[in-house]
């Protein structure tokens, strides 16, 4: 039984399988690492640069990726 993809390409984005595959997880380890360091900002002792090399890498994602 194969899983159902649970990402979808943005149009014109191509890219095989296997490859996307690959690049959605690293679209969801950076969701996952945008709401932590959203959390964590709420805190003094965050680096003030981290939000925005976390947001940098969720905007590289989605002009992959469709929402």
């Amino acid at each position: 039984m194969t899983k159902a993809k649970q990402w979808q390409l943005q149009p014109g984005i191509r890219m095989d399988e296997a490859t996307a595959e690959e690049v959605a997880k690293i679209a969801c380890a950076l969701k996952s690492l945008s709401i932590f360091s959203s959390l964590v900002m709420e805190q003094d002792d965050c680096p003030a640069d981290l939000q925005e090399t976390v947001d940098e890498g969720v905007t590289a994602i989605s002009k992959i990726f469709a929402e």
